[in-house]
């Protein structure tokens, strides 16, 4: 499927040509349309390296209500080194939109990610100690979320995330779509 094909705002269209999107992989061509289509929940599976972040990342800036100015999305990842490689992705892909996004995990000044937070955010890519952490100090609000993203879930389960994840999850809506 071409990306040409997908019903997408003209900005995001726009930024997908810049980076040579033509073609979907195959995880993007089954998750995409599900992803914009529906409310309903996902569970992908697919290696490293075949557009996962695209297949989440593509519908998640399509439907953010840019007039809105509250978090809509939560991405948890395993690794700091995860979190900055899917902002930096979803920057991409946002890069002619409005699109408020901020990344915040451990072994970094939590200081400065908590300035960022308070200029507001419409998405968060973060690690799930580093978000606990930050909803703990009055920082992440996610009762407004409307989409969660667990990343390398299996991986986040095998490091011993468990708990964390369910702590954060406790503070969204029941009513989400949820990727993993």
């Amino acid at each position: 499927m071409k990306f040409s094909e997908i019903k997408l705002n003209k900005n995001l269209q726009k930024a997908l040509i810049e980076i040579n999107f033509k073609e979907t992989t195959e995880i993007q061509s089954e998750s995409i349309p599900f992803l914009l289509n529906s409310q309903k929940d996902l569970i992908g599976l697919a290696q490293t390296g075949t557009g996962k972040t695209g297949a989440f990342g593509i519908p998640i800036i399509e439907k953010i209500k840019l007039d809105k100015n509250h978090t809509q999305c939560i991405i948890l990842c395993p690794t700091r080194e995860l979190c900055i490689q899917i902002k930096k992705d979803l920057d991409l892909f946002a890069k002619y939109m409005d699109t408020k996004i901020n990344a915040v995990y451990g072994g970094t000044d939590i200081k400065s990610q908590i300035k960022s937070l308070e200029r507001g955010n419409h998405i968060i890519v973060g690690t799930p100690g580093r978000v606990i952490d930050l909803i703990n100090r009055r920082k992440i609000n996610l009762n407004k979320i409307n989409t969660v993203v667990l990343d390398e879930a299996d991986e986040m389960l095998n490091m011993g995330f468990k708990k964390d994840i369910d702590t954060i999850l406790k503070d969204t809506p029941k009513k989400k779509q949820t990727s993993l």
